[in-house]
């Protein structure tokens, strides 16, 4: 099955700092992410959305920068597995916060994929007050 990448940037009045909880812990997660997340074992996750679970593991995370969920038994053959990326930039220029989603799936409708990550950071910026 063919996968698609969908990439947003969303500003945010936060710190890295006072952001980066929201995008790594499950508890952080849960808050405006995912219905329920829970911390398994060797960085192990597991997502519940739809009352659905969709287990997932840490692949990366750089502190206050950047983590990578990939999720399980996705991908043929246990590789091209779905993932999903939050990156934390700042620009120098205007010391804006931005919050960069790379999610690799195999949905390819590019338009339910904005409205879905709007909808979410709408509820993550209220969350963080931006």
């Amino acid at each position: 099955m063919e996968k698609y990448k969908f990439v947003a940037e969303y500003e945010l009045r936060a710190s890295p700092k006072m952001l980066f909880p929201y995008i790594s812990t499950a508890s952080g997660l849960s808050q405006w992410f995912a219905t329920k997340v829970n911390v398994l074992p060797d960085h192990q996750y597991d997502f519940y959305w739809d009352n659905e679970s969709h287990p997932a593991r840490q692949v990366s995370l750089r502190q206050n920068k950047s983590v990578r969920f990939e999720f399980l038994d996705t991908g043929e053959n246990g590789s091209d597995n779905n993932y999903v990326d939050f990156r934390v930039d700042v620009s120098e220029l205007t010391q804006s916060t931005f919050l960069r989603v790379t999610d690799y799936s195999a949905n390819n409708d590019a338009d339910e994929l904005k409205s879905l990550w709007n909808g979410l950071l709408e509820k993550l910026k209220e969350i963080v007050g931006s």
